[in-house]
């Protein structure tokens, strides 16, 4: 390898090519920090140029190092011309820009490199699909105004995009990364992403963050973030970001669901500007979510058939729109019944889940609130879930107060003649599921009954035979027919009979009701 810069090269780019052999940064910034920035308006001369070209050669063909050095491209705030073509290609050296300014697209297709770091660059367009890396791909802090793909890319460790600011192309995606493998983490906290971030049919390893996220969809493609059929060995995170000493998720995040700052603290949250597609996908660990939605027309935040063992789902704001948890299968839902949208638009079709861990205080009555105002027509199985949550938890009176809710729910689905029977049935019994309602009944039939037969003493059974007669007991004995009062002896006839009869049946019926409240009072106990 020849130990001088080829002819032809600036002074600038024979820098870069002695400090590539050194391992060194070659920093070309000024100094001031208004002329260093790399997104502001001042002009970058000959003294900060450093040709894509001149890049391509050091990592694909570069120098040797220095004995007892590790050769490495370090740049800082230089201004590249031309596009940089490494598709194809084999980066065998470290790779860390910052603050540099390129001028036309960087293409990394189908690439093999260690660790790629571009942190505060302005890039136009950064091509990278089926790019392969043993370690990280970091993008933080950069400006993508064209967009970024990454579509079957598979990174080694971290694939970090904190505060990055994106546009999209010409189809509406910011971010076109279906099929990306992550090993670890995926952090994408405080990005600002005006148009589609794609990530169907992901696999990360770790977390996926977007804490703080800005998403916003643009005109032609209402959809923000798709992530369909995604799989994340750890965490989504769609929550807020704390605003001071913001420096990364090992703060606050260090491990398991991490340390949250303080309630008052101020902090920036998740929102989402369009549809969100979260269908199919699974959180091994948790799926938190506690942003904004803002969606329009028929926009919606879409959990369809997600898993995961935890759903946090604590918006401060309900979504404007609507959000489906159809199919979805959770283990603890984690909520608040200020989180939920209003006005039929939540779908809970085939929902399960195992306990209910709310962060505020949700009464049963809420509870069922949340499950009418589904945006379909009468589930029983919607209620016979929820009933079921609640036994779980030992909420054995809230259970039945639920299955009561059904019933009602469901007379409104029945023919006239089903719902005033049903009606009857609420009314005097309560379904079953108001023993004491049936027990007040019950005590109106008997002293309308013991009135009745006050005025009117029966005729005995046998002339011969006249046992006392008590009115009281008498009807106490018809409402409860299997105990013997004493009474068994009398004969009633004519109109006496329908009333001893209507008295039989309203005893059999309202008996067997207290008595199975009753039972159940005592299993409890």
């Amino acid at each position: 390898m020849a130990e001088r810069a080829p002819d032809g090269w600036t002074r600038v780019e024979q820098g870069l090519w002695e400090a590539f052999r050194h391992g060194r940064i070659h920093d070309l910034r000024a100094g001031d920090a208004e002329q260093d920035d790399p997104f502001g308006e001042a002009e970058w001369g000959p003294e900060r140029t450093v040709r894509a070209e001149v890049l391509s050669r050091l990592l694909l063909d570069g120098p040797a190092a220095v004995p007892g050095r590790v050769a490495s491209l370090k740049l800082t705030g230089a201004r590249i011309t031309g596009p940089l073509r490494l598709a194809g290609g084999t980066i065998g050296h470290y790779v860390e820009l910052h603050d540099c300014r390129f001028e036309q697209k960087v293409l990394m297709s189908e690439a093999e490199a260690g660790t790629l770091r571009f942190v505060g660059c302005l890039v136009p367009r950064l091509e990278a699909s089926r790019l392969v890396t043993t370690g990280d791909l970091h993008l933080a802090r950069c400006r993508i105004p064209e967009g970024l793909r990454l579509t079957d890319a598979r990174i080694g460790t971290d694939l970090l995009l904190n505060q990055s600011v994106l546009g999209a192309d010409r189809y509406g995606r910011a971010v076109s990364a279906d099929g990306l493998g992550v090993n670890q983490d995926v952090e994408a906290e405080r990005i600002e992403v005006r148009g589609e971030l794609s990530l169907r049919t992901c696999r990360i390893g770790g977390r996926l963050s977007l804490r703080g996220a800005q998403l916003h969809a643009v005109p032609g493609n209402r959809t923000c973030l798709n992530a369909v059929r995604m799989t994340v060995g750890h965490t989504l995170y769609l929550t807020s970001s704390a605003d001071f000493g913001w420096v990364g998720s090992e703060a606050y995040y260090g491990s398991g669901y991490g340390e949250s700052p303080a309630s008052d603290a101020p902090s920036t949250p998740f929102r989402a500007h369009g549809r969100v597609r979260l269908s199919d996908s699974r959180f091994e660990s948790a799926c938190l979510i506690s942003g904004e939605f803002h969606l329009e027309g028929d926009d919606e935040l879409s959990l369809r058939r997600i898993q995961t063992p935890e759903l946090r789902f604590s918006c401060k704001v309900p979504p404007t729109g609507a959000v489906s948890l159809s199919r979805a299968r959770i283990g603890n839902l984690v909520d608040a019944p200020d989180a939920w949208p209003r006005g039929r638009r939540l779908g809970l079709t085939g929902f399960t889940y195992e306990c209910l861990r709310p962060v505020a205080p949700f009464t049963v009555q809420q509870r069922i609130a949340w499950l009418e105002g589904s945006s379909v027509e009468f589930q029983p199985e919607s209620y016979e879930q929820l009933a079921a949550a609640l036994r779980r938890d030992g909420a054995d009176d809230d259970a039945r107060e639920v299955l009561y809710a059904k019933q009602r729910r469901r007379r409104q689905t029945l023919p006239l003649p089903a719902r005033i029977w049903g009606r009857m049935q609420d009314v005097t019994v309560g379904y079953g599921f108001r023993p004491g309602r049936a027990a007040l009944w019950l005590l109106l039939a008997w002293a309308l009954g013991s009135a009745y037969f006050a005025t009117h003493e029966l005729q005995p059974l046998k002339a011969d035979e006249k046992p006392h007669w008590n009115p009281v007991l008498y009807a106490l004995g018809q409402l409860l027919p299997v105990v013997d009062l004493g009474q068994q002896g009398w004969n009633p006839g004519g109109a006496d009979q329908w009333v001893v009869s209507g008295l039989v049946i309203v005893g059999w019926v309202l008996a067997t009701t207290v008595a199975a409240g009753a039972t159940r009072m005592l299993q409890r106990g």
